[in-house]
């Protein structure tokens, strides 16, 4: 293992809804936004922490503090909600947001960013809004893509799809030509799961 690791603290979704955001990618890109940087649908995850580049011996450290973080959380379910777009005039990220339990997995977040902090990890500073990234709009197209970016999202719905969160993952991110590949390198089942 090297020495050090990108990781992530996720909830990973489930096979059928990874395909139901497939099947919405195809339908955005079919309005003219396939120029975006799309992420590929096993790619698509809700990122709870993003840790970044990490020295391999902190991970016991980092386990420990998420086994910590989750017995308090109940199991719970979010479902898939509306498009939208991060970077206003110019858009930079196009996601869609999560429905039902958000304040369970609001919690959730919390207690990860508390335990995390304790071992040294900043807190986020932004806002968080529980979302899934769709695509990433490149810097040099934002301007001429919000618009059809804007028609897109008013013409196509959103299927209703159900997350059942019963557990999170510590996410290790590697960067590849082809782009970032996830492999799960623990998992820590929600309270009662």
């Amino acid at each position: 293992m090297p020495e050090t690791i990108r990781l992530f603290v996720a909830i990973e979704l489930p096979g059928e809804v990874r395909e139901a955001l497939g099947r919405l990618q195809h339908e955005l890109q079919r309005r003219g936004l396939e120029k975006l940087r799309w992420v590929r649908p096993e790619g698509i995850h809700l990122t709870l922490k993003f840790l970044g580049a990490t020295p391999t011996e902190r991970l016991p450290a980092i386990q420990h503090a998420l086994t910590e973080a989750v017995p308090e959380t109940a199991p719970h379910e979010l479902s898939l909600g509306k498009l939208g777009t991060f970077g206003g005039s110019r858009p930079r990220v196009l996601w869609v947001d999560l429905k039902g339990e958000v304040d369970t997995v609001r919690r959730l977040r919390e207690k990860v960013e508390s335990a995390l902090n304790n071992l040294g990890f900043e807190r986020e500073a932004r806002g968080w809004s529980p979302h899934l990234t769709l695509a990433r709009v490149r810097p040099e197209t934002a301007r001429e893509a919000t618009g059809p970016i804007a028609h897109a999202i008013s013409e196509v719905e959103v299927s209703a799809a159900t997350i059942p969160v019963r557990e999170m993952s510590l996410m290790q991110s590697t960067l590849r030509p082809i782009g970032a590949v996830y492999e799960r390198i623990a998992a820590f089942p929600l309270g009662g799961a």
